[in-house]
């Protein structure tokens, strides 16, 4: 087993579910994909999928990319994380 293969169970490339939640706002979900478009820009239509709470207080975001390494998927993370408005990502 290579010291990669160690690190993650994702083969890659691979279609990768990312979901971001925040306070729902005018521009949450623009916000959520300029970030994940910083690292993967090749986001194709229909890969943006948003919900809001039943309340209306908070909305999850879903982008799903093209995943080609796991440095990939941590730097969006961790720009997503450390993002004021983005209360969770999973």
């Amino acid at each position: 087993m290579t010291e990669q293969q160690n690190e993650t169970l994702l083969e890659f490339p691979c279609d990768f579910p990312i979901k971001a939640m925040g306070e729902s706002s005018a521009d949450f979900d623009a916000i959520v994909v300029s970030i994940v478009r910083k690292h993967a820009d090749d986001i194709n239509e229909g890969a943006v999928a948003s919900k809001q709470s039943s309340g209306g207080k908070f909305t999850s975001v879903t982008v799903t990319i093209q995943a080609t390494s796991k440095a990939q998927l941590d730097a969006i993370y961790q720009e997503l994380s450390s993002h004021e408005m983005v209360k969770y990502v999973l």
